[in-house]
């Protein structure tokens, strides 16, 4: 069935991507008097929608009520939330498809406007719709989003999703396929590897952070296998299902949102093992930042409580001041993210001096002054003392210390001696082998 769904499906963009099925459009209500009116306006205001939240959702059915664009659908449990410009948006609401004929669908939305199936309650329109090009073997989810903040007005987005998700076609996937069971069989070694170690350590192995990173990259190695292995199995048995019939929505936002989520786990697995080759580079005496960063640890933390201190109070200072008119102050995270890029150099003075010809920039002056010259340099100070501390400790040691070309030519020099060592006994087998009677 899905191989003539696919053969006989002629609805194609720029003549090379798929489209799966139809487009689906969804609406999101919040139901009226959802906001408060003060008491003088009462007699001139009768409606009142308030922002939208999944307590203040309309889910009744309105305008013509025979069909599902006037009847609230409710969202499957494991569909992901949207977040948007201005809200976190549930997956349920009133939907319907569109035809797959061009004509069809402009009467079909045009027949929804004369009927107004959007309102003053509308908050959010989502079109949503997946394609599939061959070429490269990639499906694309597509979401199209316009949201209609209380404020009045509309904010339109978009959100893309570029999966692989028939992952093992060509025979460099299948080679890929064998590195996962390879990496799935070493994890399985390490699993029980440091669970020896922990019986035997007991609570001396919590004692050391490298041993906390390796339990980390256990548990996050376990996260990314097991999402492995749920997408490749739901996408097998959900594909066909999809692609059975032409003229429904097919649901690829859910596969497309856990197969990002799996990239993010194996992101953040490979980071963190990067960082695991920080302990092995403690065989060169200048490179030892954890000895460095362990040392002066209690002078950060009392350098960070007093920069952020500092910091926040600014931060405070910029969203009470700009706030209503500088869009990189429109929130105190604003505030936060714009001061950070300020400290980095990347800032508009001319935003913040037309908001506030006074105040503006006396904000800029001492932000620089106080956080960029005094905090960040002292910052800089406590790590170069401490890495001279550190330097100079080391340089006593005796001078017999293993460093790490020294051990790369001890492991070398091993393997020459073995390899001399078989090779005369291989010769001397040899002889003995083939020596006449």
């Amino acid at each position: 069935n899905t191989t003539l769904t696919l053969q006989n499906n002629s609805s194609h963009i720029y003549y090379e991507n798929l489209l799966l099925g139809v487009a689906q459009i969804r609406q999101l209500k919040v139901r009226n008097n959802t906001c408060s009116i003060y008491p003088y306006f009462r007699a001139f205001l009768q409606d009142c929608y308030g922002e939208y939240r999944y307590g203040a959702e309309d889910r009744s059915d309105f305008g013509l009520r025979n069909k599902s664009e006037w009847k609230y659908t409710s969202a499957p449990s494991l569909s992901p939330w949207y977040w948007g410009s201005t809200g976190l948006y549930s997956s349920g609401g009133y939907m319907f498809n569109l035809p797959k004929s061009k004509q069809e669908s402009v009467e079909k939305l045009v027949f929804l406007r004369q009927n107004s199936w959007l309102t003053r309650g509308t908050r959010a329109v989502f079109i949503d719709f997946s394609t599939y090009n061959a070429n490269v073997n990639l499906f694309c989810i597509i979401r199209l989003v316009v949201e209609f903040p209380a404020t009045g007005g509309a904010l339109t987005s978009s959100h893309i999703y570029s999966a692989k998700l028939l992952r093992y076609i060509t025979y460099y996937d299948y080679f890929l396929a064998s590195c996962e069971v390879t990496f799935c069989l070493f994890i399985i070694t390490f699993i029980i590897h440091k669970a020896i170690k922990i019986v035997k350590l007991k609570k001396e192995y919590f004692r050391s952070a490298w041993n906390w990173l390796d339990l980390l990259l256990l548990v996050v190695s376990v996260l990314a296998i097991a999402l492995n292995i749920y997408c490749t199995a739901a996408v097998s048995l959900l594909m066909e299902e999809l692609l059975s019939n032409a003229h429904v929505y097919p649901d690829f936002y859910f596969l497309g949102s856990w197969q990002v989520l799996y990239n993010n786990i194996v992101a953040v697995n490979i980071f963190f093992a990067w960082i695991k080759i920080l302990e092995y580079v403690q065989f060169n005496k200048s490179t030892r930042l954890p000895s460095i960063l362990s040392r002066c640890a209690k002078d950060i933390i009392g350098f960070a409580i007093i920069f952020f201190i500092v910091f926040f109070a600014y931060a405070q200072l910029g969203y009470l001041i700009f706030g209503s008119q500088v869009e990189d102050f429109s929130t105190f995270q604003n505030c936060i993210f714009t001061q950070l890029r300020l400290v980095l150099g990347d800032f508009n003075f001319d935003t913040i001096e037309a908001a506030n010809r006074v105040l503006g920039p006396i904000y800029f002056i001492t932000f620089v002054f106080f956080v960029f010259f005094t905090l960040l340099n002292l910052f800089l100070a406590i790590i170069n003392d401490t890495y001279s501390e550190v330097k100079a400790d080391f340089e006593v040691l005796p001078s017999q210390e293993l460093r790490i070309r020294d051990f790369f030519r001890r492991v070398s020099k091993q393997l020459s001696t073995y390899l001399i060592y078989f090779k005369i006994r291989g010769g001397i087998l040899n002889y003995i082998t083939h020596k006449d009677p």
